[in-house]
């Protein structure tokens, strides 16, 4: 159930939050999701992970709330624009390690495997946030890992504070070819800086991934939010038709060269490789090193 309230001060890395909302409305509607608040103001809705004590992990409830809250803000005619952010000192710092979802037992119990059930938690969220018809702005600020680049990354816009950094760990820290999705092929669109970046788990700055056509801004951290607020409200400004019209075409660009089929496609591939017993073997030995991918790189 929506509420209308005064808000309190949740991006503590942003001192200027309270002062910069005072200057807009002071009621929001607000919504409290397992990992998640769901914030509308007017034509903005705003999706904040918000489990900062666990470095905002992608637990399957967080998967869950940001579809609900995808849900509420497509159906909602008075919005016009998502932003999705996180609380604490990073944006998403990806799956949480140990791979504990419920959605897992079921299939694993029935046949040993997670093909389906990692479609159900990793596969279809991706599609459902690339195929959102409302624009989407990302506001990241510090960490952005693993499964956590795809809320950062994936969205038409991404904006970042200076301390950003991005990072897919899996392929030496896990075994795996991707996080939920290769997507990485198409918003890098460069066949070089793709593969280096999966191969290698390259830890891009803000920098290097503006450079890299990534993200669209990347702004002092005390700016971030005024930035993000202030694109928003300029994008909203057009009628609703006409900005998901734009979205469409956009989206429809990259299905035309096949985007949707090589997401399914790289979900059958992350199945056929967790099958395997070279990517078991191989995630014995990683376990002896560390529970979290990112803590088993070679520097």
């Amino acid at each position: 159930m929506l509420r209308s309230g005064r808000i309190a001060q949740r991006d503590l890395h942003h001192p200027d939050t309270a002062q910069h909302r005072s200057r807009r409305r002071i009621r929001l509607e607000t919504r409290e999701l397992p990992h998640v608040v769901y914030e509308k103001d007017g034509a903005i809705a705003r999706i904040i992970l918000n489990n900062p004590d666990a470095a905002n992990a992608q637990t399957s409830e967080m998967v869950h709330s940001v579809n609900t809250a995808l849900d509420d803000a497509q159906y909602d005619y008075a919005i016009k624009v998502v932003i999705l952010k996180g609380n604490g000192k990073g944006f998403c710092s990806g799956h949480v390690p140990t791979g504990a979802y419920p959605e897992f037992k079921a299939e694993l119990d029935a046949s040993g495997k997670v093909w389906r059930s990692a479609a159900q938690l990793f596969l279809w969220p991706v599609l459902k946030l690339w195929e959102f018809p409302k624009p989407v702005i990302a506001q990241v600020h510090g960490y952005c890992i693993g499964g956590g680049t795809t809320w950062g990354l994936l969205p038409e816009i991404t904006i970042c504070s200076e301390d950003a950094w991005f990072q897919m760990p899996l392929v030496p820290g896990f075994g795996l070819p991707g996080a939920e999705t290769a997507f990485e092929p198409w918003v890098f669109m460069n066949y070089k800086r793709a593969a280096e970046y999966l191969y290698t788990a390259q830890k891009l700055s803000a920098a290097e991934a503006l450079e890299f056509g990534l993200v669209n801004h990347v702004v002092p951290a005390d700016e971030l939010e005024a930035r993000v607020e202030e694109m928003a409200a300029r994008i909203a400004k057009a009628p609703l038709i006409t900005l998901q019209a734009t979205k469409s075409g956009i989206i429809r660009a990259w299905e035309t060269m096949g985007f949707r089929v090589h997401q399914q496609a790289t979900n059958d591939l992350q199945a056929m490789v967790t099958g395997s017993a070279e990517f078991q073997q191989f995630v014995a030995e990683l376990m002896k090193k560390s529970a979290k991918p990112s803590q088993r790189l070679d520097d």
